[in-house]
C-alpha cells in the first residue's frame, strides 16, 4: 500500500476488496501470465496451468472476460477455433504480477533457509 497520502482504512479496505474480488482464486493470475505467454487455445491454457479441471479453466476464463482482462475470438473456420488474448487493460497488473513473481521467489527462498 501507498505510504504518499494518508487514507482512511475502510477506503483502503473496499479498493483492496474490489481488486482481489476480480483477480482472486487459485488460477486467474496464472490463467493471465498463461494468455500473455502466448497460450491462445483452451487445451494450450489448460497444458499450461497444470492441475486445472477443465470446468474450472472454462468458469474462470468467462470471469476473465467479463472483467475485460481477456477477449475471446471465435475464428470462423473448419473446425471453428476460440482464441484467448489478454486485453490492453490487463496490462495494468502487470506491476503487481512482478511484484507477486518477486515476493514468491524470496518467500520461498525464506521457508527453505528455514
Amino acid at each position: 500500500m501507498k505510504e504518499t497520502k494518508p487514507i482512511d482504512c475502510s477506503s483502503a479496505i473496499v479498493q483492496v476488496r474490489d481488486a482481489i474480488d476480480v483477480i482472486s482464486g487459485k488460477w486467474k493470475i496464472l490463467i493471465l501470465i498463461s494468455i500473455t505467454h502466448g497460450n491462445k487455445r483452451f487445451t494450450e491454457i489448460q497444458k499450461s496451468v497444470t492441475k486445472i479441471t477443465a470446468k474450472v479453466l472454462s468458469k474462470e476464463l468467462k470471469d476473465l472476460e467479463e472483467h475485460l482482462l481477456i477477449k475471446r475470438t471465435i475464428i470462423d473456420d473448419y473446425p471453428v477455433r476460440i482464441e484467448y488474448s489478454a486485453t490492453p487493460y490487463s496490462k495494468t497488473l502487470e506491476g503487481l504480477i512482478n511484484e507477486l513473481y518477486d515476493w514468491g521467489g524470496k518467500h520461498r527462498e525464506m521457508i527453505k533457509g528455514k
